[in-house]
């Protein structure tokens, strides 16, 4: 079994196995933001669900267009990714390693390397796989400026993919939740602040109700919990009326001086809850969402 890490910083050649979509797009988004922001080259291998990565920058508000104008960061298109997974085992070696020689040439300090789950590269066998996997891993050692995160969702590999991929990677990548239940995903990046990614429907919505009674109770007792409780709403697609009931109901038994704050909310997120609103709801902070659409440049 690999080593875990619990921390994208720590990724040299790792997997990870991702509990649903939503961990696909954050944890693709959060890497390549982490590259951008180190000054490194990142090279993104796409299969199909581009328009998902983009939404997921920007919703984290990462500033692609710039990165892409410059070459920082390169979308190589689902034809030229499937291509390469295909590529016979004594030709990657010299493709790969003439790929991080070229980034160094330019004068990028490192590079970063991520594909989409894709089936395709299923097609070719098994054995090809985790033939590719050896070579790149050896390579990858001989060149630490380069680095590699490996995507294998269970949507797409079976448990014997799954096992032979562990199997022939060093690291495994595994952050935990709070909660996921593949349509609904919400994590922790700061005491007082939580995302949420997905959908809320009726299925899920009493997490979000425990979740937000949990919050007041610690806002009631503990001194240190901060004063406003903050839900970052940026990736959820939709929710239904009975969880956006949940939403005001909860604000309405915050004390004085205590407000949820539900930020990034998309315009139909935002609709629905402001057609619910009354003036009872003061303690609801609705801040505007940003504006700004990050497309690549023509």
């Amino acid at each position: 079994m690999p080593q875990t890490l619990d921390a994208l910083d720590l990724v040299g050649h790792t997997c990870m196995i991702p509990d649903s979509p939503e961990h696909v797009w954050e944890t693709s988004a959060a890497w390549i933001a982490g590259g951008l922001r180190a000054g490194e080259k990142v090279m993104y291998f796409e299969d199909g669900s581009i328009d998902r990565l983009m939404d997921r920058l920007e919703d984290d508000r990462i500033p692609v267009a710039r990165a892409m104008a410059d070459g920082q960061f390169t979308v190589v298109p689902s034809e030229a990714s499937r291509a390469g997974w295909a590529v016979p085992v004594e030709e990657v070696g010299p493709a790969f390693t003439q790929a991080i020689r070229e980034t160094a040439e330019q004068g990028w300090p490192g590079v970063r390397f991520i594909a989409e789950p894709s089936r395709a590269r299923l097609g070719y066998g098994l054995d090809l796989m985790a033939s590719h996997e050896a070579l790149i891993d050896g390579i990858l050692l001989r060149n630490p400026q380069a680095r590699l995160l490996c995507i294998y969702d269970r949507e797409t590999f079976d448990d014997e993919a799954i096992a032979e991929m562990r199997r022939v990677h060093r690291t495994e990548l595994v952050v935990s939740p709070m909660f996921d239940d593949g349509l609904l995903r919400i994590t922790r990046p700061e005491p007082g602040t939580y995302r949420l990614a997905g959908e809320i429907d009726h299925s899920n919505s009493g997490v979000l109700r425990q979740l937000l009674d949990r919050c007041l109770e610690d806002m009631l007792r503990a001194a240190t919990a901060p004063d406003d409780v903050t839900l970052d709403l940026s990736s959820i697609r939709f929710i239904d009326v009975h969880a956006s009931t949940e939403l005001l109901r909860s604000s309405n038994e915050f004390p004085p001086g205590h407000n949820l704050v539900l930020l990034g909310t998309r315009p139909h997120v935002r609709s629905l809850i402001e057609r619910r609103m009354h003036p009872s709801h003061g303690r609801l902070v609705l801040p505007p969402r940003w504006d700004q659409r990050l497309e690549a440049p023509a």
